[in-house]
């Protein structure tokens, strides 16, 4: 079984559950996606399968790509991303990835771009408390005093400072599958997930740890 799907992003909304209570959840278009290529342990060191998601037209592709493409059908992806399985040689090149390896009530891995926000001081960035606003004070939002003294003599990494906010790969783990509706290739899942609307996010299945 694959282990994962890409999908769009469309937005949040509610549903109501049986007893009443308003479940905020995420929509998602996930898939369907078309396999455009199979990794093997023998060939490539690994077992994955390499999906193709959101069909463009075969202008917008590089000839290079075409050529990788035309092995899979006649239809062209504007995204390509690779997920594990364990047994490759059940899957062929050209074939639809479907909702159909999610179930409701499934717990899965959501990862996506987040907003970009531009340059941010550290108050919006790091989550600075700022100085105080009385007393003469001219230090309201400033980062403040980085460095050390005589010893170390040199500002230590990961020291917060202003700079470019958001578009980081951010992954929310462990959310739940609230309802699958594979007519329209939709996936709703409980809560947020990272991203703008229309943004693309990946869906994977979670990891299961080996008991050393």
């Amino acid at each position: 079984m694959c282990k994962g799907l890409m999908g769009k992003k469309l937005g949040m909304t509610g549903l109501f559950a049986s007893d009443g209570r308003v479940i905020p959840v995420t929509v998602i278009q996930a898939g369907p996606c078309v396999v455009t290529q199979i990794k093997t342990q023998a060939t490539d060191g690994y077992n994955a399968l390499q999906l193709g998601f959101g069909e463009v037209k075969l202008r917008h592709v590089t000839k290079p790509r075409q050529g990788h493409f035309r092995k899979s059908g006649e239809a062209c992806f504007r995204h390509l991303q690779e997920f594990p399985v364990d047994r490759p040689e059940d899957f062929s090149v050209g074939q639809q990835i479907t909702l159909d390896i999610f179930s409701v009530g499934e717990r899965v891995d959501v990862s996506g771009t987040t907003k970009g926000r531009g340059f941010a001081g550290v108050i919006k960035k790091e989550g600075f408390s700022g100085g105080r606003t009385t007393h003469g004070s001219k230090c309201h939002r400033i980062p403040g005093s980085i460095g050390s003294s005589a010893w170390p003599s040199r500002v230590f990494k990961g020291k917060g400072m202003p700079g470019h906010y958001g578009v980081e790969r951010q992954t929310t783990q462990g959310i739940e599958i609230v309802d699958i509706r594979p007519e329209d290739h939709l996936l709703l899942v409980r809560g947020a997930v990272p991203g703008p609307a229309a943004g693309l996010v990946a869906i994977k299945k979670p990891k299961i740890l080996k008991k050393k």
